[in-house]
């Protein structure tokens, strides 16, 4: 009878394949598991702060409350509390304590004339109480302080009224520069390098796009040096900025655009290891001073010169072929201003004027304009 050298080695190979696979499984499946509760934690706690920081009917029972026993007023309360045609929609913010002090501005008289004018909401001459509370806990928001003051520029949205410290602004129908709306849920998954390739393939056409980009260069105009001070835009995110159907820019969020006194009592003094820990928001950046190690008061980086690198891929990406390269060099000169440059209002002024007529002379006679 024929025998193996080695017997029952036709068993020990199944065996072992068998082991191999029992611990590849069981390897994958901790790893399955692992992936969905880290998942499910990251989904859990984004929910509870959204959930928390946008709790609509909680916010609106208390103000109807405070209405109700006459502790505030403003034109918007009847229809939030008693007819109800004002409702709260799409929660745009989980972040709180936005928050300004009027501080130093010029023409503060004014000033203080035009905030009383908006606090009579009822338009009889006379400030109540209610009424004057109301404008109080409004005028603690930057965003609210910048539309009474830029009330009449095209680019800021109407104030359609106040109650407490809700106020209602007119509905802006594309809320970001360019991109697609995407549940919160899936934007955690997406890589940001990804996301940004992604959004640029939505976009409207070039002449839109143009049309769009001279709004915000005007817009920079009417924060930059106006009769109120200087106002500095301290996030200039593509999700901070609309549009409308007629492809007018309309800025969505303005509570990181803050009166310039304001920003250098704020950061001033603050302890520094370097210039990293000198921002404010993610776009007002001051040096630090090594001698000191405290931050200083001034800016490095202009309005204009934040707003012209949010457009430099919006712009150049379908952008007519002879317009092409001077468009590309006007962007670049722009990104290159500082505030500390000898006549920086001169360039200032003349690289937002040249880029402006750039555009206007390519669009201004195209239909999609």
């Amino acid at each position: 009878m024929a025998r193996s050298l080695c017997p029952g080695a036709w068993l020990r190979k199944p065996c072992y394949l068998q082991a191999r696979f029992s611990y590849v499984r069981m390897k994958y499946l901790f790893f399955s598991w692992l992936v969905v509760f880290v998942g499910s934690w990251i989904i859990y706690v984004q929910y509870s702060t959204y959930t928390e920081l946008c709790r609509g009917k909680d916010c609106k029972k208390i103000i109807c409350d405070k209405y109700k026993t006459g502790v505030i007023d403003g034109p918007a309360c009847n229809s939030l509390c008693v007819t109800e045609t004002l409702y709260f929609g799409k929660c745009l913010s989980t972040k709180p304590n936005h928050q300004a002090k009027l501080g130093d501005q010029g023409n503060l008289s004014e000033l203080v004339n035009l905030i009383l004018t908006v606090a009579d909401g009822d338009k009889d001459g006379q400030v109540s109480l209610g009424e004057a509370k109301s404008a109080w806990a409004l005028l603690q928001l930057n965003e609210f302080l910048l539309m009474v003051i830029l009330q009449d520029k095209e680019h800021t949205p109407k104030l359609m009224g106040f109650c407490g410290d809700l106020y209602v602004m007119e509905s802006v129908e594309y809320t970001s520069l360019y991109g697609i709306s995407l549940p919160w849920v899936i934007e955690l998954f997406i890589p940001s390098g990804f996301r940004r390739s992604m959004d640029q393939l939505f976009t409207p056409s070039w002449p839109r796009k143009a049309k769009i980009a001279i709004g915000l260069l005007e817009f920079v105009e009417d924060v930059f040096h106006g009769p109120y001070g200087n106002f500095l835009m301290c996030d200039t995110s593509a999700k901070n900025l609309g549009y409308n159907e007629k492809y007018d820019l309309k800025m969505v969020d303005m509570r990181k655009i803050v009166p310039e006194t304001n920003l250098k009592e704020l950061i001033k003094d603050r302890h520094c290891e370097s210039d990293l820990d000198c921002v404010y928001g993610t776009d007002c950046r001051t040096s630090c001073d090594q001698n000191t190690m405290k931050c200083t008061s001034e800016v490095i980086q202009p309005n204009l010169a934040k707003a012209c690198q949010l457009l430099k891929d919006y712009l150049l990406r379908g952008a007519p072929s002879e317009i092409r390269e001077e468009l590309e060099k006007q962007l670049y000169s722009c990104i290159a201003l500082k505030v500390t440059a000898n006549q920086m209002e001169m360039e200032h002024s003349l690289i937002l004027n040249n880029l402006k007529t750039l555009l206007w002379k390519k669009i201004s006679y195209t239909n999609d304009s």
